[in-house]
């Protein structure tokens, strides 16, 4: 039969013909046959099955094998033995090579025809040892697909014990070596098609050993970790990803980032290549790891890593993009790589020029797949412009590609950035190892405290956090200036675009220290503050006369004395500037006027002043002067008020003055005694003459503050500031002297606010001198903060001719002037002119302590801008003046607490920040109010107000128009270098300090305590006694923080 059938299949005959004829051979199986006629039958169909001539030839070897083995199974089992099997393994078949396919398909085959029978357990044991050396002669994708078709069949022939193990890392090496020359889409179909097999073969033995999987990864990782430059692994690796579990993405990344064998090398080579995975269709969760690997080595702090892949890999990253089958993960590593890479814009820079035209492409197809892509695409460009904005060349094309888009809020931009960064302390692999340096989830930075300058800190962080004032310091042109001004405005750069968890300003502290601040103690922050603006002010002033008077020259800009900064203002003060294109900033945000008007009670003539100032000294009411850090009562100074009020310096020596209870007490008694005080002048009506009677304008100092236990009341900072603007009667020592009466009189004075400032600082006068102890006391007493406040400007059109100079500060305190506040109707009111302007809350100062020579200061702060108010406050302004006139007639809430009471409601949720030195954390405006009843020596000393405008008007570039992307103005390329700079540097500090970490970690202890709520300590804590000045006259002067 078997020569009739090898007759056949070579003869002529017509196809079919030979069909019918092969048919009748394999229905002539069922009858019985010797042995040696079934092997001559098996060793012809062997042979075509392996060396047919023609596809013909192979299938009747195929149909006729198959037929004879199943009614012949004892006589094909002695034909597919151990001895033949291994030959063919071994030395192929006549003239076909051992490596040939057809082999391996003709012992699948055969292993499914004796599946039954006993000796297929010898073929097994066999086949156990000749895999395992086939794998290591690393075949071809295709021989090697073979083989995991037949190992998937036959799991018996898979190496068992130690030897699966080294099997699995074989067929890892072999996968390493796999390539793909050609680029048809059929042959590279064909080509994943094999990959894919073999993959899955590894995956099943995972499954079934798991013992197997880790040592297949660590082979995967050194095969994509290797430094041999004749050896490039196969991206057909990235088929293995999908299999590996994702719950094992922690321990295996801290594997490897943590293992000190590792080299920064191998460790780069291998992330590169992980990222060129990326390109492989239809594996999952490449992305995924690939992410997880950059998060592990930032958690570690291999920043030079990072920095080196993202700049070499980015471009490649974004050009998966193009492909559909690849960009869902190559948006997601393209979105960590941009997001994380914040110190520098140099790898967004690498992406700019190409984002146009990716946009333009998919906004053309118009498929709904596209404009979804495009929508995240779009969040994550605006993100990279909003943190690096000042490119207005080359971000103006973009914004105009993706005007149609919607624009993430400003607060989801700053949440998604400070998740993102390296150091950020969200980093999900970062609480399994050595905790971050960067900065807090607040995305704030802090001001390391240089020794005792948290005076400065707490003022510092309070100005950067004033919105308008930060803008407008960071648009300055100060390009070769060695100003005071630009050393703040590097400050401010800083403290918004470094990655620092803390910042050190030791430049801006040793320009700006006062020259009476002793260095290294503690000194009062409201001092400094008036300095610091005095300063930048004159400063200004100066600089304009230089550069008009040396206009073709380039302006050279030095440090100035203090001296010589007092000299030249002097002459200067002598043109007051009074339009807002004359004034300087610090006038422009800080400035208002004050006028004061004293009328003689004995011949009615009055004079008054209008003068300049940046903050306002809030006295305590006498009566309220109960909760004091000394109980001895000092002796009131006696001084003689000067006619007109003086807004004045003071020197170093001088000090805010609260005095004795008992005398003020006196004063306000013999003042209330009078009833009544004669009409003012006609002239100071308004022309309206539309003026309320008098008892509308009584200022009760008392009304509507929250009762304390025991019958005592919480004066708010509203009552302090009514109380300040309250008429004082100047009699006795205070006596006013009256040119017109030739001797000293009984006089009224009132002072009126005539122009408000952008920003409105409120000073606390907390510090009392007492001349007994020579030393300042401190008022404990709890002041309510209000987050709206109601200031009353009087608007007046025209006066007789007024002197105006300039200062810093306006301190009423001096010399026994607040003894005498009157609270009683004043002739001089003008209530039909008063207009009450809106301001909101924006960043409080509060002294830790019961002394201002030692202590502590921190601050609460919040961004607030101009445009900022929800409740039209400012369209409503002259409606509330009327309302708040006659609820006092009435005697109920006014609606300014109406208004206060929603917005705090609201505010609750708002981010507050508080700034204590290097540490800046969450919290609430609840937090704020209470600061006092829950730590009594910790009181609110300084307040920054923010007046609320419908416009701003200070502003003269557009935040929307492309060129303040976030709000903020673009930085100079000089600054932007220096942050740049500075960026890296920490980074590579970061990444030091984690080395040496490492090398000690068995050795040593890490503990830390977590940033968190302010909840549960003293804001002002520094040491175990809380708030810095829990020693009290015990403790050593100037304490040390």
């Amino acid at each position: 039969m078997d020569k009739i059938l090898e007759g056949l299949v070579s003869s002529s005959h017509p196809l079919p013909l030979k069909r019918v004829i092969v048919r009748k051979v394999v229905e002539s199986a069922e009858h019985w046959l010797d042995k040696a006629q079934c092997e001559a039958m098996f060793d012809l169909t062997t042979r075509l099955i392996l060396e047919g001539q023609d596809p013909f030839q192979r299938q009747v070897g195929h149909q006729v094998l198959e037929a004879y083995a199943r009614y012949h199974r004892p006589e094909f089992e002695s034909f597919f033995n151990k001895t033949f099997v291994l030959s063919l393994l071994q030395q192929g078949y006549h003239s076909l090579d051992r490596k040939d396919v057809a082999i391996l398909d003709y012992i699948h085959n055969g292993l499914k025809l004796i599946m039954s029978c006993p000796s297929v357990l010898d073929l097994f044991s066999l086949l156990q040892v000749e895999v395992l050396r086939m794998v290591c002669e690393r075949p071809e994708p295709q021989l090697c697909a073979r083989l995991s078709d037949l190992l998937t069949d036959f799991v018996q022939c898979i190496p068992k014990g130690k030897l699966s193990i080294t099997f699995c890392q074989q067929l890892v090496r072999t996968i390493s070596h796999f390539q793909c020359v050609s680029t048809q889409e059929r042959e590279l179909r064909e080509y994943v098609s094999q990959v894919t097999k073999v993959s899955n073969l590894l995956q099943n033995i995972w499954k079934a050993e798991p013992a197997t999987l880790l040592p297949s990864l660590q082979e995967v990782f050194a095969s994509i970790s290797s430094t041999d430059a004749s050896f490039e692994p196969s991206v057909a690796l990235a088929s293995l990803v999908q299999h590996i579990p994702l719950q094992m993405i922690t321990v295996l990344i801290r594997s490897l980032t943590t293992d000190p064998n590792v080299k920064d090398a191998s460790m780069t080579q291998a992330l590169c290549r992980m990222i060129d995975w990326l390109s492989w269709p239809l594996a999952q969760h490449v992305d995924t790891w690939v992410i997880a690997l950059l998060k592990g080595l930032a958690a570690v702090q291999k920043f030079t890593i990072l920095i080196d892949v993202t700049l070499l890999k980015i471009e490649l990253v974004f050009n998966r993009l193009w492909f559909p089958l690849v960009r869902p993960g190559a948006l997601a590593v393209l979105s960590h790589m941009l997001l994380s890479f914040q110190h520098s814009p140099e790898a967004f820079h690498l992406i700019v020029p190409h984002v146009v035209n990716l946009v333009h492409s998919f906004k053309s197809d118009g498929l709904p797949s596209s404009t979804a892509f495009l929508v995240q695409l779009t969040e994550l460009i605006h993100c990279m412009m909003y943190h690096y904005s000042g490119f207005p060349d080359l971000y103006e094309p973009i914004l105009e590609a993706i005007k149609d888009f919607p624009k993430p809020s400003e607060e989801k931009i700053k949440l998604i950035l400070n998740q993102s960064a390296w150091t950020s302390q969200s980093n999900s692999l970062a609480s399994c190892l050595s905790r971050l340096s960067g900065k807090s989830e607040t995305g704030k930075t802090g001001l390391i405290n240089l020794g005792n300058t948290c005076y400065m800190n707490s003022v510092i962080q309070a100005l950067f956090m004033a919105t308008d004032f930060r803008r407008q310091v960071l648009s300055l042109n100060l390009n070769g200036c060695n100003s005071l001004m630009k050393k703040l405005q590097h400050l401010f750069a800083f403290l918004a675009h470094t990655q620092r968890e803390a910042y050190a300003p030791r430049i801006f502290f040793e320009a700006s220290r006062p020259p009476w601040f002793t260095p290294r103690s503690q000194q009062d922050c409201s001092e400094y503050l008036r300095f610091l603006l005095d300063r930048l002010h004159e400063e200004e002033k100066i600089l304009r006369v230089q550069s008009s008077h040396k206009a073709s020259e380039i302006l050279e800009c030095s440090e100035t004395s203090l001296q010589e900064v007092t000299s030249k203002a002097a002459v200067l003060t002598e043109t007051p500037c009074t339009s807002d294109g004359e004034k300087t900033l610090i006038e422009k945000m800080f400035g208002g006027k004050l006028r004061t008007h004293i009328c003689c009670l004995n011949c009615r003539s009055t004079s008054q002043k209008v003068e300049a100032f940046t903050d306002l000294s809030l006295a305590f009411c006498p009566s309220s002067l109960e909760n004091m850090s000394f109980q001895d009562t000092a002796s009131s100074p006696n001084a003689q008020d000067g006619g007109l009020m003086q807004a004045t310096i003071p020197s170093p020596s001088e000090e805010p003055v609260v005095y004795n209870p008992t005398t003020a007490a006196f004063i306000c008694d013999s003042v209330v005694n009078e009833r009544t005080i004669g009409s003012p002048p006609d002239e100071f009506y308004c022309s309206e003459n539309t003026s309320v009677p008098n008892e509308s304008n009584k200022i009760l100092v008392n009304k509507g503050v929250p009762q304390k236990t025991g019958g005592e009341t919480t004066p708010s900072v509203t009552d302090l500031l009514n109380y300040f603007l309250a008429p004082e009667i100047l009699t006795g020592d205070n006596q006013y002297y009256c040119g017109n009466c030739a001797s000293l009189q009984n006089a009224e004075k009132t002072m009126q606010i005539t122009e408000e400032p952008e920003y409105l600082i409120l000073t606390l006068l907390r510090f009392s001198y007492d001349q007994k102890y020579h030393v300042r006391r401190k008022i404990l007493d709890n002041v309510s903060l209000p987050l709206v406040l109601e200031l009353p400007v009087k608007r007046t059109t025209s006066f007789s001719s007024l002197s105006e100079s300039w200062s810093v500060d306006v301190d009423f305190t001096d010399i026994s002037e607040n003894l005498a506040k009157k609270l009683k109707p004043s002739g001089t009111d003008e209530a039909s002119c008063t207009k009450l302007v809106p301001y909101l809350l924006s960043s409080v100062v509060v002294h830790s302590g019961i002394s201002s020579e030692s202590g502590h200061y921190y601050s609460y702060a919040r961004n607030v801008t101009s445009t900022e108010s929800s409740y039209q406050m400012c369209h409503q302004s002259e409606a509330l003046a009327l309302a708040s006139s006659q609820s006092h007639l009435l005697g109920r809430d006014s609606p300014s607490a109406i208004i206060e009471q929603d917005l705090e409601n609201k505010e609750m949720s708002k981010e507050w920040f508080l700034f204590n030195d290097s540490r800046v954390t969450f919290t609430s405006f609840q937090s704020v109010q209470k600061i006092t009843s829950r730590f009594p020596k910790d009181t609110a000393y300084v307040l920054l107000y923010k007046k609320q405008n419908s416009t701003n008007g200070l502003s003269g570039n557009n935040p929307t128009s492309g060129l303040w992307i976030n709000g903020d103005p673009p930085l100079q390329k000089e600054l932007m270098d220096a942050i740049t700079k500075d960026n890296k540097l920490y980074l590579q500090e970061q990444e030091l300090n984690a080395r040496a970490r490492a090398l000690q970690a068995s050795s040593a202890s890490c503990s830390f305590r977590p940033n968190g709520f302010d909840d549960n300590d003293p804001p002002g804590s520094c040491g175990p006694t809380g708030g810095g000045g829990g020693g009290g006259f015990n403790t050593v002067g100037r304490l040390v923080f």
